[in-house]
């Protein structure tokens, strides 16, 4: 008789990956299948816990029963769910063998009762860590590398420019190609004019409002905005580098690169996971091939400018996430279907100088509102509308979503009966097979033989065909079941949103909430109404 515990660890709504009850089912079914012997296992369970660390309640809880020898086996989904370090986890892991406990991890299929479960585990941990450790220096090393030839890594090329290949000879005398920026005149002259506006106006908004009323194109022929301007305004790849903007640059805590010899700048490591800055220590700046085509004092001039500026100007949310709006990246306009930002509005003249943020449609505010017309909407008023609107919802229409998996599970169930068949199909097959190497083994003549052979290959074909048909059924029924256990995951969830949502206050996580069960919401400013896309219409468009 033995006793085993399951761990599971998930993030506080993450969005990712399985959850908490799909993790403890799989692991359940584990046990039944390969440790017959076990009569009683215990659940621990933490939501909301970081695994960078073992400083969280139920896991403290299963040391202490390991510890009181009441445990045989420990179950996880995955390895990480005990830990992302090598270091705690070779600690949890001594105690185990210390105490005669077997480890198993479903997803890297270790099982410590064996002794290869056991060497893998350890090797898999170890390599987890070292490409954590490393790979921050492999990138960094690399970026520096790349930046003394001041080539272009690719991706979508900079206004004013197109990328083409150049052929060079290494220090070995071997020829060697890189991409660098070539220079597109007509598009330079309009970065000289961006320039020269900015200089007579000092406002980005004027000269974004000259190009537009003047017809000048963006990079893709699309209209020119706010923040395509700025980013033509900041960028080190239009000025001639100099002795100047290497100091200006550094004094930034910026790295730079190369010898200042009037080219432009590429710049490097300045994001990671695509959207996410950098410190501004870990950014290189690098010395390009491409000439500049703006003076140095002149850009440095500009530079002081726009930071002086940039704290005086209404400021423009976006839709990103550093904002207090609850329909961040969700929301759209009905007139023309565009995004809507966010947008800060001026101070209030009645609430004692109050400033609200507004969702204004993207379209409307890049053209000035020669595009679209819909009328803005002050943030808490349409997020308490689309909350009202969202928990006040006919929870009958999310169970009519249920059924109808139901019912697509139900016609899966009829198509699998057909997997006896195949089964029978196959064992036949194989039976035959066999009948057929017993008569090769005794067959003397060649053409027999040949014969025999070409019929026991035929009949191999046909079991890999009929076991593939038999592999997709099963999958077919394994993802409908899996769909249906997650969306009465989700169900629990909505059942538990207004009052979980009442209870937070942080943004992020109310924000996470609601977008689980919203896919987009459209807000139409002439009849002042919310239109909310939930749940059930995710299959419709998938």
């Amino acid at each position: 008789m033995k006793r085993a515990a399951i761990y599971s660890r998930k993030s506080l709504f993450t969005g990712k990956g399985e959850s908490i009850e799909n993790q403890i089912e799989l692991c359940r079914n584990y046990l039944e299948r390969y440790y017959p012997d076990v009569t009683d296992f215990s659940i621990y369970e933490d939501e909301g816990f970081t695994g960078g660390n073992t400083n969280r309640p139920k896991f403290q809880q299963l040391l202490k029963d390991i510890k009181s020898g009441c445990i045989d086996v420990l179950i996880c989904y995955r390895l990480d769910r005990i830990s992302r370090s090598v270091a705690d986890f070779a600690t949890t892991y001594n105690m185990l063998e210390e105490h005669n406990v077997a480890f198993v991890s479903l997803k890297e299929q270790f099982d410590t009762s064996t002794p290869m479960g056991k060497a893998m585990l350890y090797i898999s941990s170890v390599f987890a860590q070292l490409e954590r450790e490393t790979i921050a220096e492999r990138v960094k090393d690399n970026m520096l590398l790349l930046s003394k030839t001041g080539r272009w890594l690719g991706g979508q090329e900079p206004f004013g420019f197109t990328s083409e290949k150049v052929s060079y000879i290494d220090e070995n005398y071997n020829e060697r190609t890189l991409m660098k920026l070539a220079p597109i005149e007509e598009e330079l002259n309009v970065v000289k004019l961006i320039y020269t506006k900015y200089n007579e106006t000092n406002s980005i908004t004027q000269v974004t409002n000259y190009l537009q009323d003047n017809m000048y194109k963006g990079k893709n022929g699309g209209e020119w905005q706010t923040s395509q301007v700025q980013r033509i305004l900041s960028s080190p790849l239009y000025v001639r580098s100099s002795d100047s903007t290497h100091e200006y640059l550094r004094s930034l805590g910026i790295n730079v690169y190369g010898e200042a010899n009037s080219n432009g700048y590429l710049t490097y490591n300045k994001t990671k996971k695509m959207t996410i800055d950098r410190d501004i220590s870990e950014w290189i700046y690098a010395v390009a091939n491409h000439e500049g085509i703006i003076d140095s004092s002149e850009w440095i001039l500009i530079q002081k400018t726009l930071n002086k500026n940039s704290y005086k100007k209404v400021k423009r949310l976006g839709t990103g996430s550093n904002n207090n709006a609850l329909l961040t990246g969700i929301l759209k306009c009905h007139s023309c279907g565009a995004n809507m930002i966010i947008k800060q509005g001026h101070k209030s003249k009645t609430e004692d100088g109050v400033r609200y943020d507004y969702y204004v449609c993207s379209s409307k505010d890049n053209s000035r509102g020669k595009k679209c017309t819909n009328k803005n909407i002050r943030v808490d008023r349409l997020d308490k509308i689309v909350t009202d609107q969202l928990f006040a919802y006919n929870r009958d229409t999310l169970n009519k979503y249920l059924l109808d998996l139901y019912s697509d599970a139900t016609k899966l169930n009829l198509k699998n009966n057909k997997a006896d068949s195949i089964i029978s199909d196959i064992k036949e097959k194989e039976a035959a097979i066999n009948t057929l190497i017993k008569q090769l083994s005794q067959a003397t003549n060649e053409t027999v033989s040949n014969y025999i052979m070409q019929e026991i290959n035929k009949l191999s074909d046909e079991v890999t065909s009929l076991k593939k048909s038999l592999e997709t059924k099963c999958e077919e029924k394994e993802n409908v079941a899996s769909d249906i256990k997650n969306l009465k995951i989700i169900l629990d969830q909505f059942d538990k949103l207004e009052s979980t949502f009442k209870l937070t206050e942080d943004i992020n996580t109310r924000r996470l909430l609601l977008q689980t069960i919203l896919t987009k919401v459209t807000w139409d400013g002439e009849n002042y109404e919310a239109e909310l896309t939930i749940l059930e219409d995710k299959k419709n468009s998938s």
